[in-house]
């Protein structure tokens, strides 16, 4: 596992669609492996591939539970509303208030390329959609409501 640099705002490949996993290859799980850890190092919950600047269509998510793979996700169902505070490892040091859905339904493939669908609300569906943006070239900053600020993390 090694850790890969995290793209921020500006770099061209965050604007870009990627592509979908045609295989799940030894590389594939590498790359699986080396998000995760990634998104551990930087403390943060979610982290998809253009992220790390691989336009490919997979996530990696831990809200606490435990990590959770995404191969070519997609969202099936939403419903509901949340407003919150959310971030991004591809705007460092910056929140603003963003409303997505309450609960979430997707469908995507875990390493064994065996397809399956997960349920979240909160904190979970709130990370899956701002994950999945991720994979069409989207930012959090396009939903912001009001102005970003700054935001400064305590050293746990």
């Amino acid at each position: 596992m090694a850790l890969r640099q995290i793209r921020t705002v500006g770099d061209p490949v965050l604007t870009k669609t990627c592509k979908e996993i045609k295989e799940i290859t030894p590389k594939i799980l590498e790359l699986a492996d080396d998000m995760l850890e990634t998104m551990y190092e930087a403390n943060g919950v979610g982290l998809a591939a253009p992220q790390v600047g691989i336009l490919k269509r997979m996530v990696v998510i831990d809200i606490g539970d435990g990590p959770i793979l995404m191969i070519n996700p997609e969202i099936i169902e939403t419903s509901g509303t949340q407003t919150g505070d959310e971030g991004c490892l591809s705007l460092p040091g910056k929140a603003g208030t963003v409303t997505r859905p309450n609960y979430v339904k997707a469908r995507a493939f875990n390493e064994d390329g065996d397809e399956y669908e997960i349920e979240g609300t909160e904190l979970l569906a709130r990370a899956i959609c701002h994950e999945l943006d991720h994979l069409d070239g989207h930012m959090y900053m396009e939903k912001v409501e009001g102005e970003l600020h700054d935001v400064v993390y305590e050293e746990g």
